[in-house]
């Protein structure tokens, strides 16, 4: 990592203000890339920006070349003559994301935009043409058509044969215009607000998750490249083993990569993926990178993750041809020597995490002390609760001991500020700990800017439902953003 001493602010889209439910690629968007400028950010970073599944996690989607109808903006699509002033007073929607209404109610409204959509439009036409959206498209439209996963499709459409796919693109030609409606949209939308953050002096930074959902078109179409059976059913799935945090480790679920025909092409679709990414972004931070060193697979159908065996992974060869300066590591969790010498041959910078760091240990890596230059600091993640929820949530000797400890790394840091109570001094000591740090580049939620508690919290790893769902209820203030500013400046970022 070469550039210069950075802050970034982490967002997802979802999160953003407005009036339809979610957050979307609209004029709040523009005015939060605005205000970042502003106050002297000089990166967003918005997640992935892809189509959730099950669950409403961006990290698991229908496809990982997508981008989330959702965050379409349908005031654009109304000053395109195509939804009504009484079709975005359907859409008003308040509060917290709630995905079961939006899956019930957005998608209706879409098709009704569709229906007034010329479909001969010429640059629609070759965004077709393109091939960007086209295993989307075939994808979403066999799964409105017959519903279930890929692998109960009749065994022709299941396996992909041309005349079969060529048969639901021709019967079901209008269903598969209509995804291709949605990919149109949100791309061009989409780099419309990237070109802008770009032009003002913001670069985003976007994320990928290193599996895929096994209900995808990403495994439907590329079966060979995952461990599958004949009947294209997983052999083997993702996770973690068994560690101080869960006796039984972690059964994600997800297929795992069969590597060795990957290298057979030198990781053509992972390039592929990668190039469409730093296309898509101008950084990327590619999700618990470890699994590209060593992977631990699970045999499908096991209850635990107890029976899973590490695999050797691809470790730097997927990069070749790469620009490595546009990458971010996870490197969260379990790090071993060779995810240690992966990072160094690569030198891509780790993230280090402030609420990991006061554990009284003197060489916790994640100490603002032994921080490196060349890495990303972070007062939390997504993952994570806010500074403030996390900060409340402790009993009443862990807190003081807690804050004896940050009280110290403070003075150590030069950092004058009275910490006191579990009052709102806490998100700003993270945040003040985070600028001021050796790391070229500190990312802090806007949760952690604004000093909100567990109520604004993201997402909390191994549970489903109530995840994914906060929202600004406006834009941050003035004063908020005048004081990340000054920091900003006293921290020469």
């Amino acid at each position: 990592m070469n550039y210069q001493r950075a802050t970034g602010v982490l967002c997802h889209i979802s999160s953003l203000p407005g009036k339809y439910g979610i957050g979307s690629l609209g004029k709040e968007a523009y005015r939060f890339a605005k205000k970042l400028v502003k106050s002297g950010v000089k990166y967003w970073q918005v997640l992935p920006l892809v189509q959730t599944g099950f669950g409403d996690s961006p990290y698991s989607s229908v496809s990982c070349d997508s981008g989330n109808p959702y965050f379409i903006d349908l005031d654009d699509l109304a000053k395109q003559g195509l939804l009504t002033k009484e079709d975005l007073k359907e859409a008003e929607q308040k509060g917290e994301i709630d995905y079961g209404t939006l899956y019930l109610e957005r998608f209706l409204i879409l098709r009704k935009a569709f229906s007034r959509f010329f479909f001969d439009d010429e640059t629609f036409r070759e965004f077709i043409k393109s091939g960007v959206a086209e295993d989307y498209s075939l994808f979403m439209t066999a799964k409105t058509v017959y519903g279930g996963s890929f692998v109960n499709w009749e065994i022709p459409l299941r396996d992909r044969k041309a005349e079969s796919l060529e048969k639901l693109r021709t019967d079901y030609h209008e269903e598969y215009l209509f995804w291709q409606f949605l990919q149109y949209e949100f791309w061009k939308q989409w780099f419309a607000l990237k070109d802008y953050c770009n032009q003002i002096g913001l670069k985003i930074i976007g994320d990928i998750a290193l599996y895929v959902a096994y209900d995808s078109a990403d495994v439907w179409a590329n079966p060979d490249l995952f461990k599958l059976d004949k009947k294209l059913r997983p052999e083997k799935v993702a996770g973690v083993p068994p560690d101080y945090f869960s006796a039984t480790g972690q059964l994600w679920g997800n297929p795992v990569y069969d590597w060795k025909e990957h290298k057979k092409d030198g990781y053509a679709w992972w390039k592929k993926r990668l190039q469409s990414a730093l296309k898509t972004y101008d950084l990327i931070r590619i999700d618990h990178f470890r699994g590209l060193e060593r992977y631990y697979e699970i045999p499908y159908g096991a209850k635990t993750a107890e029976t899973g065996v590490w695999k050797d992974g691809p470790k730097d060869d997927i990069f070749e041809g790469i620009d490595k300066e546009v990458i971010i590591a996870e490197d969260l969790g379990v790090v071993d020597d060779g995810v240690k010498a992966l990072l160094e041959k690569t030198g891509f910078p780790g993230m280090k995490v402030l609420l990991f760091a006061f554990d009284g240990n003197p060489e916790n890596p994640f100490l603002p002390k032994n921080i490196s230059e060349n890495s990303v600091c972070y007062t939390g993640t997504h993952d994570n609760d806010t500074v403030a929820g996390y900060i409340r949530s402790l009993s009443a000797e862990e807190f003081i001991l807690l804050r004896s400890r940050i009280a110290a790394t403070l003075a150590e840091c030069r950092i004058y500020l009275s910490l006191g109570g579990r009052g709102e001094r806490f998100p700003e000591a993270f945040v003040r700990l985070a600028l001021s740090s050796k790391a070229r580049l500190a990312i802090l939620p806007v949760q952690d800017i604004l000093g909100y508690d567990n109520r604004a919290r993201m997402n909390e790893p191994g549970t489903l439902g109530g995840n994914w769902t906060f929202r600004l209820e406006k834009q941050p203030d003035a004063i908020v953003m005048k004081k990340l500013k000054k920091m900003n400046k006293v921290y020469r970022r």
